[in-house]
C-alpha cells in the first residue's frame, strides 16, 4: 500500500485532482479536507494492486547490500512489467488481439490499461490483452526474455520516443524478425533503425525515404525550419488533406492510418488511445478484420486540445493567447487566490503536452498550487512538438517585453528538439531575448520514485545525460527532481518537499528582478583552504580580494548599499581576518556573528543529524565553546564571510572513511546564518573552488536529505569558476544548483631561461656559431659540465664527468649538444601563467599574445569552430612548408637530438612568435590594450608595400609564407583576440544579480576551444554522449603508440601487460575524450556513434589490425567524472568484458590473460573478474590523499596508501549500472599485476604541483605496494599542451615542472607580486611538490636543494614572504623540514638549522610575542 505523509497530502490530493478530463472545467479544490477525501476516492482503485508491488519492493529494500542503488538487480529500476499487464477477465467467444508497447516515459500507461479495459469491458465481439515495458526495463534480462515471448505472440507493437542506442538495438532484435507477421507496427519518433519498424497495411517508414515519394517531399518541403522530426508529422496530420489526394487509394488509407494512429497517440488520453487500438485491429488485425467484427463501430476522431497553449489546471478551458489568459487570470483566479495580480512575481512554465492530454499531471498541478501558496501568478504553457522555445515565443512577451520574471522547463529536455536532436542556438536566442532565470526541473522517470530516492547515485546516468547535461548546453540550471514514477501505474507522483524547494527558489530568483539593488542583500563567500594557515580567500589562480574590491565599487556603482568601503585591498584583507595569521580552529578571523546552540537548532532543522559524526553542538570547530562563530565582515547590505572547511582534514581516522560524513556544527551554521539570519537574497561563491558542491548526497538529483540542497537553502547562488575548470563547475551546478560565472585564468608567458639554464642557452648558441671551429670541442664540454650543474644529467644522456669531446667527432658532438639543447627549449617554451586574475579586468595586448601564439599553433581539420569547416593549418605547420620540410618530421628529430631539427624547431617558435606580435600590434592602443581589433582584410597584403605585417615579420626572419596561405590564420587569429580582450565578468554577476539570464558558454581550454571565451558565461561541459569524437581518438593513438613503444624500448622489447590510468572530468572536457580514447585504444576497441552522432556503440579491432597485444587496463575516474561521464563509464567496463570474452591467444589478450587468472582467484564469473572502472563511493570524491598531505595528517606512506585503496575501490560494471560496489579485493588484484601508471596533462595552467588531485589518485607506490615481486611500476605522464605531444616519465615531468615554475623567478615573481595571496601560491607548490614524493618518489633533491637556496637562504626572500603573508611562509618552514624527517630530501645541518630557528621566529611573530 502506498504511504502518503501528511505533510504532502495536501499537495498528492490536489494534484489527483487533475484525472478530471482536460476538457471540462476544473474545479479548484480549496480545503485540506476536501483534497485529501478526492485523493482518498481517486487512489482508492489501484491500492491493492500497490500493496502487492509494495510488499515486493520492502523484501528487496531489506535484502539490499549498503551500496545497491536501486534494489539486488543493480539495475536502475526494478519495477515490473507484469504489474502493468491487461489481461480480460471473461474471454467467451470474443476475439483477442494482442498489444505489446515500449515507451521512453510512462505516462502512457495509464491511459493504455485505461483503454484497454474500456475494450474489455465495452466490446462484444473483441478484447485485448496488452503488455507493457519502460524503455529502460529491457536492461533487465528476465523483462527482456518476458518481452520475447510477449512479441512472439503479439499482433500490434507500439514504441515511442525510443532513443536509447543500445535499448532500441534490443527493441530492433525481438521485433524486426516478427515484423512480417505481426498485422501492424506503431512506432512514434525514436531511433531511425526503430521507426523504420512501422508497418501498417503498406505504409512504411522504408517507403516514405523513396525517391518519389509524395509525402516525404510534402515534409521536406513543409517543415519548419530547425524542427524535429515529430514537428514536420504534426504540420503533415494538419495538412493531411493536402497530401492524400496525391496518393492511390489503398495507399492513402493506409498513410491515413498511420497518421490518424500519431494523433490518436498525441491525444493521449483514453478515449483517443482506445480509438487507435480499435482503429488498427478494425483494419490490420487479420481475424478481427476478416470477421468484420468492428465493422458496425464507429470510431471516434481524435479528440484534441490545441498544439500550443496556455493550461491551468482550475480554468475553464485552454486558452490559446495571453490576452484571454490574463483576463482569467487577473480578474477571476487571482482575486480568489487573494493574489495582487499588479505586483505578484510572474513564474512561466514549459509543460509537456503529453502529460495534460494522459491527465498525468499531478506533479504540474502540485507546483502551481505551491506557486500560487507563495503569492505568485503562474503562466503553464504547453507544447505538443519538441521545440518547447515556441510557447515561451509566443507567450512569455507582450510588445516585445518579458511578462514572466522566473521561467521553469518542466519537461526536464532541451529547449528545443527534447531527447532527439538538439538546436541549442535557437534556444539560446529565445532565452537570451526573454532575459530571465531558466530553471530545468526534471521528473525522474527512468525510475519510480521510491528507486530515485533509496539510489545513492540518484538520477538515472541516460536521464542525467538527456535532461540535466543537454539543458545546460541552453544555459539551464538547478536541476531539481520534482516528481518520480508510480511502480505500478506509471503516473508521475508530485514530490511534496522537491516541489516545496523548486517554487521557493524560482520565487527567490523573481524577486531579484522585482527588488530594488539598494535593498538587496548579498553573501560573498570565500575559501580557506587548506584551513587555518593564512588561506584565507583561496581560489584557482584568482586574487580574490582584489577581485571582490572591484566587485563591491562596480556595485555600489549599480546603486548596492555597500556600507563605507575599505580604502585598499590591503584594507578589506585586513577587516575580513584582522590580521594576515587567520587561523579557522580559533576566532582570529573577524567574528560578524555568534549564534547560540539554541538560535542554530531552532534555524538548522538536520542539526541533530550531524550529531553522529559531530557530536552535539557547538562542537570545537568554528566555536568558541558557547557559540558557533560566523567569520566575516558586512559592508551595507553584503556580507563577506568565509566559507569553514570539511573539518576532517587533519583527522587520519576520518580521511580513511570510504564515504565522506556530514559537514559539521559550524559548517552548517554559516549556511543557517545567510539564509536566515543575514536574509541574503543571492550568496556569490567567489573563486574555484569550495566545499558545499563536494559534501554528500546523491551524484545528481538532489534529495531533500542531501547535504549541498540542506545548506544552500533557497538562496539563489552565483558562483565564479575559472573557465579552465567546467567539470567542477558541472558539479557546482548540478549540486548546489549554481548559475556558474567564468573567470579568465592569468595570461600564460614561456618560462623563460634563468640563472644556469640562461648561461647553458649562450653556451650553445656559442657553440652553433663555431661548431666546426678549433673551439667547438671546448664549448661542448663547458656545456656538459654547466648541463650537470642545471642537473639535465638526469634527463639528458652526458658523457662522463671526466670525458673530453675533442675525442668525439662533429656528428657526435652535434648530438650531445641537440639534446641538450632540446631540453632547454622544451623549458624555455613552456607556458607558465602568471600571477593573479582579477575580475573584469581582461588581459593587455602583450598578456594577449602568448595565448594567441598557442591558439595559431595548432592545427584545426574541423575549421573554425564557429561558420566554417575548411581546415586551417597551424603556423608551424606553414613555418615548415616554407623551409621545405614537415612539422611531423622536424619535431620528431628536435625529440632525438638532432641539432639542426632543434634549431629549426626554435627558429619556427620565434617566427610563430613575431608574426602574432605584428599581428596584434596593428589593433593595439598606446595604452597597450586591444580596444578595437583591426581585420587582415582579403586584399590586405596589397595595401602595405610587401605584404602585411605578419609577412614581413616572417621574411625577416627567413620564412616566405604568401598573405593568402596566412589569411585564414589569421581572420581566425583576429576572431579569438576578440574573444581573448572581451570580457563579462563583472557584468554577468550584475546580471544574475539582477535576475536576467546569463548567456551560456563552453569551459575548458581556450587555446583548444577559443569558444571559451569571452569569459563571464554561465559555464557548461558538453553532450557526454558526444565523445570521445574521431579527432580525440587520433590523438590518443598517437599517444598510445608513444608510450607503448617507449615502454617496449626500455624493457627489451616487451610490451606491459597492464596500465593503471586516471581519469579526469575537465580534462576530457576540454579534450573531447583524449583520455577516454586512450583507455579504449589500449584494449583494442573502436568506439563508434549511433545514427544520431551520440557515441555508444564499440567494436573490437581484431588483432591483425591493431598489430600489437590488448593491454588491461585498471581505470581510476575521479568522483568528478564519474559523476558528468558515467555512460563512458559503462562505454569503458563493456570494452573491456567484450575484450576479455574474445577467443585469442593469451599472449595476445593480457586482459582475458589477467580476467582468467582473477576468476580461478577469486571464484568469479570472466565478466565480474573482468571489471576494470573504478571510481569513489557515490557522493564522495579524490582519495583523501592531497587532504591529509596538505594539512599534515598523515602517519606514514602506508596510511596514503590505505585511503586510496578503500576510497577508490568502488566498481562500476555495466551488468549492474545502478551500482557503485565496493570490490577492494578485486581493486587490489588488479592493481598488483600493474607494470606501468599513467596520467594526462592537457592545459599549461593546471600541471603536477598546481593543484593536490594528480598526485592524490596516482597509484605508483600503491602498485608498487601491492606487487609480489617488489618492482615498483614505471610511471608515466603525458603531455599534450603543445601540438607535439610528448609521453614523459613521471620524474622528468616533476623536473619539468618544477624548472619551469617552483625555481623560476618569473613564476615567483609574478606571483609575489600579487601579495598575500602570491604567497600562499608558491607554498602550496612547494607542498604539491612534496606529494609526488609521498605517493610515487617523483621528486629529485635538487628540486628541494634549489628551492631552499631560493626561499629560504636569501635573507631578502625570506622578508617578502614573511611580511606578505607570514602564515603561508610558515607553512613552507614547516614543508621543508617535513620533507627532510620523511626522508624525501637530504640537506645540510646548516640548513635544517637555519629553518628550524626561522620556524620559531616566525611562530613569535604571529602569536605575538
Amino acid at each position: 500500500m502506498r504511504i502518503l505523509t501528511v505533510g504532502c497530502i495536501a499537495a498528492t490530493a490536489a494534484s489527483y485532482a487533475s484525472f478530471a478530463p482536460t476538457t471540462a472545467p476544473r474545479v479548484a479544490v480549496r480545503s485540506h479536507s476536501e483534497m485529501a477525501q478526492f485523493a482518498q476516492q481517486e487512489l482508492a482503485t489501484s491500492l491493492a494492486q500497490q500493496q502487492q508491488q509494495q510488499s515486493r519492493r520492502a523484501v528487496l529494500r531489506s535484502s539490499a547490500p549498503s551500496m545497491v542503488a536501486t534494489g539486488q538487480s543493480g539495475l536502475f529500476t526494478s519495477s515490473n512489467p507484469a504489474d502493468r499487464k491487461v489481461v480480460p477477465d471473461e474471454v467467451g467467444s470474443r476475439s483477442v488481439f494482442k498489444v505489446v508497447y515500449v515507451v521512453l516515459e510512462s505516462q502512457y500507461q495509464a491511459s493504455l490499461t485505461t483503454a484497454c479495459k474500456r475494450i474489455n469491458a465495452g466490446q462484444p465481439d473483441v478484447a485485448v490483452e496488452c503488455s507493457g515495458y519502460i524503455l529502460e526495463e529491457l536492461r533487465d534480462p528476465v523483462n527482456f526474455e518476458q518481452f520475447k515471448k510477449d512479441m512472439a505472440e503479439a499482433n500490434i507493437f507500439i514504441g515511442s520516443l525510443i532513443f536509447v542506442q543500445e535499448l532500441a538495438d534490443k527493441v530492433v532484435e525481438v521485433v524486426e524478425p516478427l515484423r512480417d507477421k505481426l498485422d501492424a507496427v506503431c512506432v512514434f519518433p525514436s531511433m531511425p533503425a526503430v521507426m523504420k519498424l512501422n508497418k501498417i497495411g503498406t505504409f512504411t517508414m522504408a517507403s516514405m525515404g523513396q525517391s518519389k515519394n509524395v509525402m516525404m517531399d510534402f515534409m521536406k518541403k513543409n517543415k519548419p525550419k530547425g524542427t524535429s522530426f515529430q514537428d514536420g508529422m504534426l504540420k503533415l496530420v494538419r495538412t493531411l488533406p493536402k497530401v492524400l489526394k496525391y496518393l492511390p487509394g489503398d495507399k492513402a488509407q493506409d498513410a491515413r492510418s498511420f497518421m490518424m494512429s500519431l494523433q490518436y497517440w498525441l491525444g493521449g488520453s483514453p478515449e483517443n488511445i482506445e480509438a487507435l487500438l480499435l482503429n488498427l485491429a478494425k483494419n490490420y488485425v487479420g481475424e478481427i478484420k476478416a470477421a468484420g467484427y468492428l465493422t458496425e463501430v464507429k470510431v471516434k476522431e481524435p479528440v484534441v486540445i490545441p498544439d500550443m497553449g496556455i493550461w491551468h489546471p482550475v480554468a475553464p478551458r485552454v486558452f490559446e493567447t495571453v490576452a484571454e489568459y490574463k483576463d482569467w487570470l487577473y480578474n477571476e483566479h487571482a482575486p480568489a487566490l487573494g493574489i495582487n495580480p499588479n505586483n505578484a512575481p510572474v513564474i512561466g512554465l514549459v509543460l509537456q503536452k503529453s502529460h495534460i492530454n494522459t491527465k498525468d499531471d499531478a506533479h504540474y498541478v502540485s507546483l502551481i498550487m505551491e506557486l500560487e501558496s507563495l503569492g505568485s501568478l503562474v503562466l503553464p504553457t504547453y507544447t505538443g512538438a519538441l521545440d518547447f522555445s515556441k510557447p515561451i515565443d509566443d507567450y512569455f512577451f507582450v510588445n516585445g517585453k518579458s511578462i514572466v520574471d522566473t521561467t521553469i522547463n518542466l519537461s526536464g529536455f532541451a529547449l528545443v528538439g527534447g531527447p532527439a536532436t538538439q538546436d541549442h542556438p535557437k534556444a539560446i536566442a529565445t532565452l537570451k531575448a526573454l532575459n530571465r532565470p531558466y530553471l530545468c526541473a526534471v521528473p525522474a522517470t527512468f525510475q519510480t520514485f521510491e528507486e530515485w530516492k533509496d539510489s545513492e547515485l540518484g538520477l538515472h546516468p541516460i536521464q542525467v545525460a538527456l535532461q540535466v547535461a543537454l539543458p545546460e548546453l541552453d544555459g539551464a540550471i538547478e536541476p531539481i527532481i520534482f516528481a518520480g514514477r508510480d511502480g505500478v501505474t506509471g503516473r508521475s507522483i508530485p514530490q511534496s518537499d522537491r516541489i516545496d524547494t523548486l517554487a521557493r527558489r524560482a520565487n527567490k530568483w523573481a524577486s531579484l528582478s522585482r527588488k530594488k539593488n539598494v535593498d538587496k542583500k548579498v553573501a560573498v563567500t570565500v575559501f580557506s583552504f587548506p584551513p587555518d594557515k593564512g588561506n584565507v580567500g583561496t581560489a584557482a589562480y584568482l586574487n580574490v580580494f582584489g577581485s571582490i574590491f572591484e566587485c563591491l565599487k562596480t556595485m555600489q556603482a549599480a546603486g548596492y548599499d555597500v556600507g563605507k568601503l575599505p580604502e585598499s585591498v590591503e584594507a578589506l584583507v585586513d577587516d575580513v581576518l584582522h590580521d594576515k595569521e587567520a587561523r579557522l580552529a580559533a576566532p582570529t578571523l573577524n567574528v560578524e556573528y555568534k549564534m547560540s546552540v539554541r538560535e542554530y537548532q531552532d534555524l538548522t532543522p538536520y542539526a541533530v543529524e550531524l550529531e553522529e559524526n559531530w557530536g552535539p553542538p557547538p562542537g570545537n570547530l568554528n566555536s568558541d565553546g558557547q557559540n558557533l562563530l560566523i567569520f566575516g565582515k558586512t559592508y551595507g547590505n553584503v556580507f563577506i564571510g568565509v566559507q569553514p572547511s570539511f573539518g576532517y582534514e587533519g583527522d587520519p581516522m576520518r580521511l580513511l572513511y570510504a564515504k565522506s560524513a556530514s559537514p559539521h556544527h559550524g559548517f552548517a551554521a554559516y549556511y543557517t546564518y545567510v539564509e536566515k539570519v543575514f536574509g541574503a537574497d543571492a550568496v556569490l561563491h567567489f573563486g574555484t573552488h569550495g566545499s558545499l558542491e563536494f559534501m554528500p548526497g546523491k551524484q545528481v538529483g538532489m534529495s531533500g536529505g542531501c547535504y549541498p540542497d540542506r545548506l544552500i537553502q533557497s538562496t539563489p547562488n552565483l558562483y565564479y569558476y575559472a573557465a579552465n575548470n567546467p567539470s567542477e563547475a558541472t558539479i557546482a551546478k548540478r549540486r548546489s544548483y549554481a548559475a556558474t560565472i567564468s573567470y579568465l585564468t592569468p595570461p600564460a608567458e614561456n618560462a623563460g631561461l634563468y640563472k644556469g639554464l640562461k648561461e647553458l642557452g649562450e653556451l650553445v648558441g656559442s657553440y652553433q656559431g663555431l661548431r666546426e671551429s678549433g673551439r667547438g670541442s671546448t664549448i661542448c664540454n663547458s656545456i656538459i659540465a654547466t648541463a650537470r650543474v642545471c642537473n639535465l644529467d638526469k634527463d639528458v644522456d652526458l658523457p662522463a664527468e671526466d670525458f673530453d669531446c675533442s675525442t668525439m667527432s662533429l656528428d657526435e658532438r652535434d648530438r650531445v649538444v641537440g639534446k641538450v639543447y632540446g631540453k632547454i627549449m622544451e623549458i624555455e617554451s613552456r607556458l607558465l601563467p602568471c600571477g593573479l586574475h582579477t575580475v573584469g579586468v581582461p588581459p593587455t595586448a602583450e598578456e594577449a599574445i602568448a595565448t594567441l601564439v598557442n591558439i595559431a599553433s595548432i592545427d584545426r581539420p574541423e575549421g573554425n569552430g564557429i561558420d566554417s569547416t575548411v581546415p586551417i593549418s597551424g603556423l608551424p605547420r606553414m613555418l615548415a612548408k616554407a623551409r621545405g620540410r614537415d612539422i611531423e618530421d622536424v619535431y620528431r628529430g628536435s625529440d632525438r637530438g638532432v641539432l639542426d631539427d632543434v634549431r629549426l624547431c626554435e627558429e619556427i617558435k620565434l617566427g610563430v612568435r613575431a608574426a602574432i606580435r605584428a599581428s596584434v600590434a596593428r589593433s593595439t592602443d598606446a595604452q597597450g590594450r586591444v580596444t578595437e581589433v583591426n581585420e587582415m582584410g582579403a586584399k590586405l597584403g596589397a595595401l602595405f608595400a610587401g605584404g602585411s605585417p605578419m609577412r614581413k615579420a616572417l621574411l625577416e626572419l627567413k620564412f616566405d609564407v604568401s598573405d593568402d596561405e596566412l589569411a585564414p590564420l589569421f581572420a581566425y587569429c583576429e576572431f579569438c583576440l576578440k574573444q581573448v580582450v572581451a570580457d563579462n565578468e563583472m557584468g554577468a554577476l550584475l546580471e544574475g544579480l539582477n535576475g536576467y539570464f546569463i548567456t551560456p558558454g563552453p569551459g575548458g581550454d581556450p587555446i583548444r576551444n577559443p569558444l571559451v571565451l569571452p569569459t563571464g558565461k554561465n559555464m557548461h561541459a558538453l553532450d557526454p554522449q558526444a565523445i570521445p569524437t574521431s579527432a580525440a581518438c587520433d590523438c590518443a593513438k598517437k599517444v598510445v603508440d608513444r608510450l607503448l613503444d617507449r615502454q617496449a624500448a626500455d624493457n627489451g622489447g616487451k610490451y606491459p601487460e597492464s596500465i593503471a590510468f586516471v581519469l579526469w572530468g575537465t580534462d576530457n572536457i576540454k579534450t573531447y575524450g583524449e583520455s577516454l580514447a586512450q583507455v579504449l585504444w589500449m584494449v583494442g576497441v573502436r568506439p563508434l556513434p549511433d545514427s544520431l552522432g551520440r557515441v555508444n556503440r564499440i567494436e573490437a579491432i581484431p588483432l591483425e589490425e591493431l598489430g600489437r597485444p590488448r593491454i588491461d587496463v585498471v581505470v581510476t575516474c575521479s568522483g568528478v567524472f564519474r559523476d558528468l561521464f558515467i555512460n563512458q563509464m559503462n562505454l569503458l567496463d563493456r570494452a573491456v568484458k567484450m575484450v576479455a570474452e574474445l577467443d585469442e591467444p593469451l599472449e595476445m589478450n593480457f586482459v582475458r590473460k589477467h580476467a582468467l587468472e582473477q576468476a580461478e582467484e577469486m571464484g568469479l564469473s570472466l565478466r565480474d573478474a573482468a571489471t576494470r572502472v573504478f571510481s569513489n563511493a557515490a557522493g564522495s570524491y579524490s582519495a583523501n590523499v592531497g587532504l591529509a598531505i596538505e594539512n599534515g595528517g598523515w602517519e606514514d606512506e602506508a596510511q596514503l596508501q590505505d585511503q586510496f585503496l578503500s576510497r577508490k575501490g568502488f566498481a562500476f560494471n555495466a551488468d549492474r549500472p545502478g551500482v557503485l560496489d565496493d570490490q577492494n579485493a578485486l581493486f587490489k588484484s588488479s592493481l598488483k599485476r600493474v607494470d606501468v601508471t599513467f596520467q594526462n596533462l592537457d592545459s599549461s595552467e593546471i600541471s603536477l604541483s598546481d593543484v593536490s588531485h594528480y598526485f592524490d589518485s596516482d597509484p605508483t607506490k600503491v602498485v608498487a605496494g601491492l606487487r609480489t615481486d617488489g618492482k615498483k611500476p614505471t610511471a608515466y605522464v603525458a603531455d599534450t599542451t603543445t601540438a607535439n605531444a610528448q609521453v614523459r616519465t613521471l620524474s622528468e615531468t616533476v623536473r619539468l615542472d618544477a624548472r619551469t615554475k617552483l625555481l623560476n623567478p618569473k613564476f615567483y615573481e609574478g606571483m609575489l607580486a600579487s601579495g598575500y595571496e602570491g604567497t600562499r601560491e608558491i607554498t602550496k607548490r612547494l607542498r604539491n611538490t612534496m606529494g609526488w614524493s609521498a605517493t610515487a618518489g617523483a621528486v629529485d633533491n635538487f628540486v628541494y636543494e634549489d628551492a631552499n637556496e631560493v626561499f629560504i637562504a636569501d635573507p631578502e626572500m625570506q622578508k617578502r614572504l614573511l611580511e606578505t603573508n607570514p602564515n603561508a611562509f610558515r607553512d613552507m618552514v614547516t614543508t621543508f623540514l617535513e620533507a627532510n624527517g620523511r626522508g624525501y630530501w637530504e640537506t645540510t645541518e646548516d640548513n635544517l638549522d637555519r629553518l628550524r630557528q626561522l620556524y620559531a621566529e616566525v611562530d613569535d611573530k604571529i602569536e605575538g610575542m
